[in-house]
């Protein structure tokens, strides 16, 4: 098996084409959307779904079979029929033609892969297996699903106001980088969560006297 190259693209407003109308095409469909994709289904029978999405303008629904005329202006393609015939055609002529292809359940054919994720606001982590086992993959999102419970969305915009902060205070990127360390390592993740912004703020003078020698004046917001 290759080594893959771990990456998170930028979709917004490029054309996706998911060739296949069933559950697994409908949870592709899910997360393009999600990312801000324009996106094009192919299919002869699509599901209530999908049919729905299409009505509302979320996509386009082409109700036939592909033909390689699809492809068209698609920067990214993913074939999720139920015939590994055909996913493997749809593959081999998208790549020949240099464009990013999945195609479901055969990872000899896809470019790239598309993870388990797990999604708290800005925090996204992607898991892989490489095509190898898909129920690890799933297993290992649950137990980070279980590590990131929901609420994280608070403190990702709690962490960057503070990262802001300690920009201005901490000129030099290695002094920043071991207050970081010491922060993350004192707790200061279970103290946002908790809501308990005045002693967070504690918190953050100690550890810049501690590894700076000083505490610059500037308090932390709360809200």
């Amino acid at each position: 098996m290759p080594s893959y190259y771990p990456v998170f693209l930028d979709i917004r407003r490029m054309h996706c084409l998911v060739v296949g109308g069933g559950s697994v095409a409908e949870r592709k469909v899910e997360l393009l959307l999600e990312c801000g994709a324009a996106v094009t289904v192919v299919s002869p029978r699509c599901t209530d779904r999908l049919r729905h999405l299409a009505s509302l303008g979320k996509l386009s629904l082409v109700e036939r079979s592909y033909v390689t005329e699809d492809l068209g202006s698609a920067g990214l393609v993913i074939s999720a029929t139920d015939s590994s015939a055909t996913n493997a055609e749809i593959a081999n002529q998208a790549r020949g033609r240099g464009l990013l292809v999945n195609a479901v359940d055969d990872p000899e054919l896809c470019s790239f892969l598309a993870p388990a994720v797990v999604r708290r606001g800005d925090l996204t982590v992607a898991i892989s297996t490489g095509g190898r086992s898909p129920a690890l993959a799933r297993y290992a999102r649950e137990r980070i699903e279980e590590l990131f419970p929901p609420g994280y969305e608070q403190v990702i915009d709690q962490l960057s106001h503070l990262r802001q902060r300690l920009r201005s205070a901490v000129s030099k990127a290695e002094a920043r980088e071991q207050v970081w360390r010491a922060l993350m390592d004192d707790g200061l993740v279970e103290l946002l969560r908790a809501g308990r912004g005045d002693e967070v703020e504690r918190r953050v003078a100690r550890v810049l006297t501690e590894t700076m020698g000083t505490t610059p004046a500037c308090e932390w917001d709360n809200g």
